[in-house]
């Protein structure tokens, strides 16, 4: 028997994910990154594994279960799961309302506050394929008063696969859909089917693999000027919410700014930050 690979069975295989496991399965995946599935999202759970399962030889979701608490390998496969349950739509310049805040509103008040240092960090998290920390570089990129200053950009996610494609830098042309002309042409080469980007946009991001549960992880990064956590905090019940944004906060500077997804809200999870409006859209910044 390979490595997490369930021990098989004899009989035939049971394809339905029962009450009882599925509970067992949303608590462990709740344990290890605060995403929560609740009841009626019992099907989107079960249609997400039923390839993996079959992967991995398990003739049931029971099984599947053992598997991930019991087997030698486990931290693995965890992994290949949260790759599975996590939704990974992502696009160069989304939201651009936000944006345009970042552009007009923080840049500016974070070079005027770190003129004597030079010095901009920006933590993208939950950053999927790569398309926000690559935006962000471009936008930066942009801006001569910034051609002499340390930038450092980290792009983060929980899954390897989706960091991988990020660190390729290539690009369907879905995704750069919505970057004007002239920087496409700028930073991207077209070969075959696939938009390049351009190595000195590249360079300004590193990415990791952070699960935003672990607190002790996220420790590791303070000292942000801002953080972009856009799309994330919906999969987290109110509980997880508010212990991953007190996490942030902890991660941010003084007076950083955090920006959540416009379908988000603080309600209930925060009232650490001051806010402030620009360009339709709520930032918050570190008090």
């Amino acid at each position: 028997m390979g490595p997490g690979v369930c021990p098989s069975r004899e009989g035939n295989s049971t394809m339905q994910l029962s009450p009882d496991t599925f509970k067992q399965l949303r608590d462990l995946i709740y344990e290890r990154s605060g995403m929560y599935f609740q009841d009626n999202k019992k099907y989107i759970l079960e249609g997400r594994l039923q390839s993996r399962l079959r992967e991995r030889h398990c003739r049931s979701y029971e099984d599947y279960y053992n598997l991930l608490k019991f087997d030698a390998w486990r931290d693995s496969e965890l992994t290949a799961l949260f790759d599975l349950i996590t939704t990974n739509e992502t696009f160069f310049y989304r939201d651009v309302p936000q944006l345009h805040a970042f552009n007009d509103t923080i840049v500016p008040a974070i070079m005027e506050a770190n003129r004597e240092a030079s010095k901009l960090r920006i933590w993208s998290a939950a950053c999927s394929t790569g398309d926000e920390p690559y935006t962000l570089a471009m936008m930066l990129l942009e801006r001569p008063a910034l051609a002499n200053w340390s930038i450092e950009i980290l792009g983060s996610d929980i899954s390897e696969t989706v960091l991988s494609h990020a660190r390729r830098g290539a690009y369907s042309a879905h995704s750069v859909r919505n970057i004007p002309p002239d920087l496409l042409k700028k930073y991207f080469a077209l070969e075959g089917s696939q938009y390049v980007l351009s190595p000195k946009a590249k360079q300004l991001v590193k990415f990791m693999n952070v699960n935003l549960y672990d607190q002790a992880r996220l420790k590791m990064l303070r000292g942000m000027d801002v953080i972009f956590c856009r799309n994330c905090l919906i999969y987290f019940d109110d509980k997880a919410k508010q212990k991953i944004v007190a996490s942030l906060y902890d991660c941010l500077r003084p007076n950083g700014y955090l920006v959540i997804g416009f379908s988000e809200s603080m309600h209930a999870v925060s009232s650490a930050f001051k806010t402030m409006h620009a360009h339709r859209t709520v930032l918050y910044q570190k008090a």
